[in-house]
């Protein structure tokens, strides 16, 4: 009888050695839910009037204007998503990032965005887009993306300065 136990001892240890496997890939996957969750919670908490629509986004004005919280991979390459344009909290296309799609005139306070662009992406087939700071009862263009310049990595020396923006269409 002790030898039936024995030989099944292998097979134990190698299911629960499978089971231990399994737990410790699960337990990163969900820690980092939880930390994107909690990043998504803080960015709402200090913005609010958004509404989360996926695990890493946030809409506002009914898709109007939408912030990715964290990106899917680290990335220094413009990922703005076709149809959009874009426009990212640290330079070299850092998130969070906030993005737009609509024509005229867009104040960037409506959505807590104002002085916080440090880097661009133009992602739509035709137009252009001014980014436009406010100083005292002026407001003067800082810079601008369009087809032949879709990206601008570090929009120096206007880091942070963008307070509305312009699309043309």
């Amino acid at each position: 009888m002790a030898i039936p136990r024995l030989r099944a001892w292998p097979a134990v240890s190698m299911a629960v050695l499978s089971v231990v496997a399994a737990l410790a890939v699960a337990a990163p996957a969900s820690a980092a839910s939880s930390a994107t969750q909690r990043q998504v919670d803080a960015y709402l908490a200090g913005h609010p009037g958004g509404q989360q629509i996926n695990s890493r986004e946030i809409s506002y004005s009914n898709g109007t204007f939408i912030v990715t919280v964290v990106p899917a991979v680290a990335t220094s390459a413009p990922d703005c998503p076709p149809g959009w344009f874009c426009f990212y909290a640290h330079t070299n296309f850092g998130y969070p990032r906030g993005k737009l799609s609509d024509c005229g005139w867009q104040d960037l306070s409506t959505w807590g965005w104002q002085n916080r662009t440090e880097s661009v992406h133009y992602n739509l087939s035709t137009g252009s887009v001014a980014f436009i700071g406010e100083s005292g009862s002026t407001d003067s263009v800082l810079f601008t993306v369009d087809t032949g310049r879709r990206a601008i990595a570090d929009v120096s020396p206007y880091r942070n300065q963008a307070d509305f923006v312009y699309r043309y269409c």
